[in-house]
């Protein structure tokens, strides 16, 4: 059902190389047969389009939707579960947010740890006149209050902020920036891509108004799933209209949750693999599961310490990074290192920028960026130490 082998052709001839997926932050691997099971069973048994029909079939469509609305918002303790909008992606989910948000004159801030899935929407609004400050982060990518609240002046609208970097993994205070937010009636838009389903996220705990995430990574769901929290209270423009199946005698907009921001055809088969993805997290448990990936954190940070080949990038703590490192090779491009590792040790890492370019540019790995890992819920402690080891083999060849 998925390769676990893959062919290389070196000095020695053709040989079998066994995979190491170390990717995650950039897609799950493998995902639960739960998920795929629920697909499968939906393409055979479902098919109809919720909402629009009263047959049999639209109607337990409808009710897979449901079932995964109620899902995520048992996850993260999110009272209503209307207030969940499904989006084919996170970066979907921030613009939803972002231009639903804010408008000329308006002033908002940001981290320069983000991913371009929010400054690139920024940078945009910016030439429709939205005014962007941009914190000033740390080397480790770690993002304090007191630089946010530097850049905070009277006609803040929005703060945004990720609260982990996809690059770095490092965890970020997201509670203290809520309250922040709150005592200053700020709105606060996290960006929850590479923390849902590996970090404990409680809405009402960190005083999130708005909550972007993925389906496919941390909630080991399919690809083209995600979602936006909105807080009771927060309207946004919507970012799109269109059919939604309800009020179809009008030619307005719905202007009630979660329709007003579900046009079109939702992708049902998707998020019913969502759906068990986010009910095997549940079962697992997220405080497992993150104690699961600091354990692998320290082993991969123990077998490399004391090498001064290497330079390791992050703030370097359990529980407080995600399953993710960024390191580089002293003499060694990233795509040097990065394809070393794939050909002749058949693992699978992502090198470069991660669509973070100002990330890198604040821990000092721009233009090339860096080599980075990423584990899940399905890494085992042996494949960390195999990977720790091909990299100090890697260390000791000749520089380039």
């Amino acid at each position: 059902m998925v390769f676990k082998y893959r062919t290389y052709w070196g000095s020695e001839g053709i040989k079998l190389v066994k995979v190491y997926y170390f990717d995650n932050a950039a897609t799950s691997w493998p995902k639960p047969r739960s998920v795929i099971k629920a697909m499968q069973e939906y393409f055979f048994y479902g098919g109809g389009n919720p909402g629009r029909s009263g047959h049999i079939k639209a109607i337990e469509a409808g009710k897979t939707v449901l079932n995964t609305r109620q899902l995520l918002a048992s996850l993260f303790n999110i009272k209503d579960p209307s207030r969940i909008v499904f989006t084919k992606n996170a970066t979907e989910a921030l613009n939803i947010a972002l231009f639903g948000s804010l408008s000329k004159g308006d002033h908002v801030v940001t981290t320069s740890m983000e991913h371009n899935s929010v400054m690139r929407p920024l940078r945009h609004l910016e030439d429709r006149g939205v005014k962007i400050s941009v914190a000033k982060m740390d080397s480790k990518g770690w993002v304090p209050l007191s630089a946010i609240e530097r850049e905070v002046n009277e006609s803040t609208k929005l703060i945004a902020v990720t609260h982990a970097s996809n690059v770095t993994g490092t965890i970020n205070d997201i509670k203290e920036i809520g309250s922040f937010c709150k005592r200053r009636n700020i709105r606060l838009l996290v960006d929850a891509a590479q923390t849902v389903g590996v970090v404990p996220i409680d809405v009402e705990r960190i005083n999130v108004d708005l909550l972007a995430f993925s389906g496919h990574k941390g909630l080991l769901g399919p690809q083209g799933t995600g979602g936006l929290f909105i807080r009771n209270g927060n309207f946004l423009n919507p970012l799109m209209r269109g059919g939604t199946g309800s009020l179809s005698d009008r030619e307005e907009q719905p202007d009630f949750m979660p329709d007003q921001y579900e046009s079109g055809t939702l992708n049902v088969i998707g998020i019913a693999g969502l759906g068990e993805g986010v009910r095997w997290v549940i079962e697992m448990g997220v405080d497992r599961i993150m104690e699961h990936d600091s354990r692998l954190l320290e082993i991969f940070l123990d077998e490399l310490s004391g090498n001064e080949r290497f330079r390791l990038y992050g703030i370097g703590k359990a529980f407080e990074q995600t399953g993710v490192v960024s390191l580089n090779i002293q003499g060694l491009s990233p795509s040097k290192v990065g394809e070393i590792l794939d050909r002749r040790y058949g693992i699978l890492t992502r090198i470069g920028l991660h669509c973070s370019p100002h990330a890198h540019k604040t821990i000092g790995t721009f233009p090339d960026g860096t080599v980075r890992f990423s584990w899940g819920v399905f890494t085992k402690q042996k494949d960390i130490v195999t990977v720790t080891r091909a990299l100090k083999k890697i260390a000791q060849e000749k520089l380039i």
